[in-house]
């Protein structure tokens, strides 16, 4: 398979992961939050805002809404965001409109805690593998992205701000604190089911391994693991003898396999296993950062002018 054929297959991949992704999302919210009358955080709550306060349809104002704001944003998001925030928002503004007909009652009768519980986990974990896919679905993310290009205020807390402004004023219309605080449980839970689908996609594992053998044991995950390995030299304090150790990164699920390798070769190798939150480069993930002209500027500037310091020391030349 070539190179062109690899990625058109990812970005179907992609595509097909971000599609599941919103479904859950949508499924979560309208057959557990919505009939329950809670205002949750974002544009869905805005939209059901104005649903319960005015009975405009929640697909038409969640699409309105992302509408407005991408007109808006379009030359701070980059065109790139915006076209997969548009085929997002689409996505869900169909769904949504599909599927609210459809969950008039909560899917669980008399349990408002329960529905919240279950519809927070169901969008945080849709929004998280959306995310994990390069995907968007919108929202109050692109208020988020405009107010931290030209301010000092953080990307998460500017959301937050904005999510707690939309759930309060859930208080207009119904004259109830419980609404409010099960618009905050649910902001609550989606953010943390939507880190934990993050966290567990980017997890990976970190060996140390010392071993008499690490010859055989570095050959053999090489070529059996097709991992790298990485030789550090080492002095033993005890024994005070040079020592090689081999450090070797993969994915959580490729353990196991690691293990059995070192142990079919050297039953008293000593190794160290961690857990690492994320690590990039070849065979793992890519930085996926967006880094605009005025970013490279910066960096171009700290190269090119030295220190203060470095430029009073007198270079070393050598003949």
């Amino acid at each position: 398979m070539n190179t062109s054929s690899k990625k058109i297959l990812n970005e179907v991949k992609d595509y097909v992961m971000i599609f599941i992704g919103l479904l859950s999302y949508c499924f979560g919210y309208t057959a557990f939050v919505l009939p329950e009358k809670v205002v949750t955080g974002g544009v869905t709550g805005l939209a059901s805002l104005f649903f319960f306060g005015l009975g405009w349809n929640v697909a038409i104002t969640y699409y309105i809404i992302n509408a407005i704001l991408l007109a808006i944003a379009f030359k701070t998001v980059g065109k790139q965001f915006v076209i997969r925030t548009i085929i997002g928002a689409t996505i869900a503004t169909i769904m949504l409109g599909v599927m609210q007909p459809l969950f008039t009652v909560p899917i669980v009768p008399q349990e408002t805690f329960m529905n919240v519980i279950i519809g927070a986990v169901m969008c945080g974990v849709g929004l998280g593998i959306v995310f994990i896919h390069n995907g968007s679905s919108a929202g109050t993310d692109i208020i988020a992205a405009m107010v931290n290009k030209h301010s000092n205020i953080s990307f998460g807390r500017t959301l937050m701000y904005i999510d707690l402004m939309i759930i309060s004023s859930s208080y207009l219309i119904f004259h109830t604190i419980d609404k409010i605080v099960y618009g905050l449980i649910f902001m609550f839970i989606c953010s943390i089911a939507a880190d934990m689908v993050i966290d567990s996609n980017r997890q990976s594992v970190q060996f140390m391994i010392f071993s008499k053998k690490w010859q055989e044991i570095a050959d053999a995950i090489t070529k059996e693991a097709h991992r790298g390995c990485t030789l550090l030299h080492a002095t033993g304090w005890y024994s005070k003898k040079e020592a090689i150790v081999l450090m070797v990164m993969c994915r959580n699920y490729e353990s196991m396999h690691i293990f059995r390798i070192i142990k079919a070769i050297d039953e008293n190798a000593f190794v160290s296993q961690s857990k690492v939150k994320g690590v990039f480069g070849e065979g793992f993930d890519h930085v996926k950062i967006k880094l605009h002209k005025q970013d490279l500027k910066e960096v171009g500037t700290h190269i090119a002018e030295p220190s203060s310091e470095d430029a009073n020391q007198t270079p070393d030349v050598k003949a």
